[in-house]
């Protein structure tokens, strides 16, 4: 943006070089990014960020000079002094939403010409073309109060009213640059009495403008949404410093001054007869009110301000402040929206009060000692459980899709489709918050074997978030990892099953953790294979899964494998710290032998093995050591509704070593109890 400095002085007196001053400003975050004289006046070049829209204009960099230099501020007269005639368009709003206030003047008996010389340099300066004098005093008023006006000639109103509302459908202006552009239905425009006569806030229409003829106009000035300008602006592929300005936000209660300062302007230049201001304003502006603790600026800002020092640097700049003891509160002008929170305070303190004057100070606050609490400890030692079994860490992000639980199936009542919506996802295929690690992991997998990898074994520790009703998602530690290997031929050894080897890497966990025992059981999960996966059981609550992912969850991940194993688990991490004990208990290492029985059980085959070792291991006997599955069977000589399982118990005494008559008759009992309990029978 071009500023003259000639300009800024009149609303500030100011005694210092253009220099110093765009040093100051620059300072204040403000960059003048270059500086020209022309016709002995020196005018610079502003580089004025997206959050400071009230300093797109003359009155809002002097506000800044003035602030600066400790300088009073002046500001222009928009007094209309004496009674006016009222006004004979009136002015409705069907679009609350997007317009919160819309008012405007006729002014009759103008004579559009020429501008004075004057107004003409001070525009051209600024990089804008002069066209007559009531278009040219809308520009200027732009200018120096940075809201955006239009004149439209209003003996071309029909029915003599002025409504602002949406196009609707199949709706089409001519606009000021002679193309008729087709509108989208959401689009905001000013209607007359018979159709659309300017697009809100970015190009009047060509069927209203001035023109040399003109004698009686109407001057708007009014507040349309930032969202709305923005979206129609770049629908239509239409820009306008009006555009540029509404887009960025506008204010709404100053508005008024700067339709009565173009109305004295119209006046004094083009003549008429200023008429009653029409005014409706239905979404009155409520100003914030930002309370902040002395204590904070200092501590933030590493300062030893006095409490009057504070409240005096936001006067200058216009924002009213009420001392309340300890703290202050904060109302920011309507010009200024960026205000919201105590930080956005402090950091204007600082930046009037100058960031040169701030010293550098150390850091008080003492570094970590670098020892892991005890969490921390316990997920390194997870972590480094798992990559002994094999898998590599992964990191992904923390976002998903809702068409990555579609391709699992997830059940619409299942509480991993009570996600969390980001409102500015980086990309529409991230849009949600992750409920499950699972679909990550796919991901990785189809990406490492895309690109030739046959054995993938990838883990991840990572946090879902659960959509639980409150004002905060609940937050979850999941454990997840996927495993495949290509089945290739072997002609000196039988490869294990994939889920074995999965299952294997989840039983080292939890026995590095030291986390107890755990049972499994046939799992529900949609999206695993039926007959090869259980989900996994901790003092009778379920606390993850594990299985092959399900053979027509494979048909759509169109993999060009004939018949993949691909295994997948999944766990909460918060169960399984809380199952840690706090201190494990070391044993002595046994003085004496122990001695070995086996038990081969044909049970029925929907008795689960998990539920078999329930029940040895509830059998009471102090001198049962361990009770292990070794061997699962079905086939030749097994009945089809039956199978064979084959369990190892180690016998053991702490004071004595024990005799074969001794472990043969628990031996006995357990195995009475254990097929009385299943109704099963012993394998010949």
């Amino acid at each position: 943006m071009r500023i003259s400095f000639e300009w800024i002085k009149d609303f500030v007196d100011i005694a210092a070089s253009p220099e110093d001053t765009a040093h100051r400003l620059t300072r204040a975050g403000l960059e003048i990014e270059g500086m020209e004289s022309i016709d002995g006046d020196v005018v610079m070049e502003v580089n004025v960020t997206p959050n400071r829209p009230d300093c797109l204009n003359i009155l809002g960099l002097a506000r800044e000079v003035a602030a600066a230099f400790g300088l009073p501020l002046k500001k222009p007269q928009a007094r209309i002094e004496g009674a006016c005639k009222k006004g004979d368009i009136r002015v409705e709003i069907d679009a609350s939403d997007l317009c919160s206030r819309y008012t405007g003047r006729v002014i009759k008996g103008v004579t559009v010409s020429e501008s004075p010389d004057w107004m003409k340099k001070r525009l051209e300066k600024c990089g804008v073309r002069a066209i007559n004098n009531v278009v040219d005093i809308t520009n200027y008023v732009l200018l120096e109060l940075g809201h955006p006006l239009h004149a439209f000639d209003a003996d071309k109103i029909s029915d003599r009213i002025i409504r602002v509302a949406k196009a609707g459908k199949n709706k089409s202006i001519s606009t000021l640059d002679s193309v008729e552009r087709k509108l989208p239905e959401e689009t905001l425009l000013i209607w007359d009495g018979r159709g659309p006569v300017a697009i809100a806030g970015i190009m009047g229409g060509e069927g209203s403008s001035v023109d040399a003829d003109t004698i009686n106009i109407f001057l708007e000035s009014a507040y349309f949404d930032p969202a709305s300008i923005r979206r129609s602006s770049k629908n239509l592929g239409l820009k306008s410093e009006s555009s540029y300005r509404f887009e960025r936000g506008t204010d709404r209660e100053f508005l008024e001054t700067a339709l009565n300062r173009a109305s004295i302007l119209m006046q004094e230049i083009a003549g008429g007869v200023i008429h009653e201001i029409a005014d409706v304003y239905p979404g009155k502006y409520v100003p914030v009110a930002v309370e902040v603790p002395y204590r904070k600026v200092n501590s933030l800002l590493g300062t030893n301000l006095e409490k009057q020092e504070m409240l005096g640097i936001l006067e200058m700049i216009e924002i009213t402040t009420r001392d309340r003891g300890d703290s202050f509160t904060a109302f920011p002008p309507a010009f200024r929206g960026d205000i919201k929170e105590p930080v956005d305070v402090i950091e204007e303190i600082a930046r009037c009060y100058g960031y040169e004057k701030i010293t550098a100070t150390a850091p008080k606050t003492p570094l970590p000692d670098g020892i892991l609490n005890k969490k921390e400890r316990n997920l390194d030692y997870i972590k480094e459980a798992v990559r002994k079994s094999g898998f590599t860490e992964v990191i992904n992000y923390s976002f998903m899709n809702s068409d990555d639980l579609d391709l699992l199936s997830i059940p619409k009542d299942d509480r991993r489709r009570r996600f969390v919506t980001l409102r500015n996802p980086l990309r529409q295929e991230d849009s949600l918050m992750r409920t499950t690690l699972a679909p990550s992991l796919i991901n990785n997998f189809l990406y490492n074997l895309a690109r030739g990898a046959r054995k993938i074994a990838f883990y991840e520790l990572s946090r879902v978030f659960i959509d639980e009703g409150s004002r905060l998602p609940g937050e979850e530690l999941r454990l997840a990892g996927i495993f495949f290997r290509e089945n290739s031929p072997a002609v000196w050894q039988e490869q294990v099953p994939s889920f074995f080897i999965v299952k294997g890497a989840l039983q080292a966990l939890f026995e590095e953790m030291k986390a107890g025992e755990y049972t499994l059981i046939p799992s529900d999960e949609v999206f695993l294979h039926k007959g090869k996966s259980a989900d996994i059981i901790c003092k009778e609550q379920k606390i993850g899964f594990i299985g092959e992912i399900s053979p027509h969850i494979i048909e759509r991940l169109n993999l060009k494998i004939k018949k993949p194993e691909i295994v997948i688990f999944e766990l909460s991490v918060d169960i399984l710290l809380s199952l840690i004990e706090d201190r494990p208990v070391y044993a002595q290492i046994p003085k004496y032998p122990s001695i070995e029985r086996d038990i081969a059980l044909v049970v029925d085959d929907l008795i689960t093995s998990g539920e078999i070792l329930g029940l040895l291991r509830g059998y009471n006997s102090p001198v049962i050591e361990s009770i292990e599955l070794f061997d699962y069977y079905k086939g030749k000589n097994i009945p089809m509704d039956k199978k064979s399982l084959g369990f190892r118990i180690v016998y053991r005494s702490k004071d004595r070593t024990l005799t074969d008559s001794e472990v043969e008759s628990v031996h006995g009992d357990l195995v009475a109890y254990i097929l009385k309990k299943t109704a099963g029978e012993l394998r010949g």
